[in-house]
């Protein structure tokens, strides 16, 4: 009678171990979520960081005239008056050149 008892708990042992390691909710899906969240931090860290200096350049867009006439001159091409605009443009090199 006690080798049956015992063979009964264990056999509840072995299972209740078994669910413990490797269900769903185991110990091994945990881990997983553990560096599955990881990941997301660092990823809305990196995200976080890129929407201040977002919003720092938004701000200064709205209070400042100088990123205005940053974009103004980079992207768009434009001068003051009284400027002149130079345009130095390199000659593409051809591969028969180098030889």
């Amino acid at each position: 009678m006690k080798r049956l008892l015992v063979a009964i708990l264990v056999i509840l042992l072995l299972v209740l171990q078994y669910r413990l390691w490797f269900s769903d909710g185991g110990l091994v899906k945990m881990w997983q979520l553990s560096e599955a969240l990881e990941v997301q931090k660092q990823e809305n860290a990196r995200l976080l960081e890129r929407n201040r200096a977002l919003e720092a350049e938004v701000i200064d867009l709205k209070q400042g005239l100088q990123a205005i006439e940053e974009r103004a001159r980079t992207e768009l091409g434009m001068v003051k008056k009284d400027e002149t605009f130079f345009q130095i443009i390199d000659e593409p090199k051809t591969a028969e050149a180098g030889q």
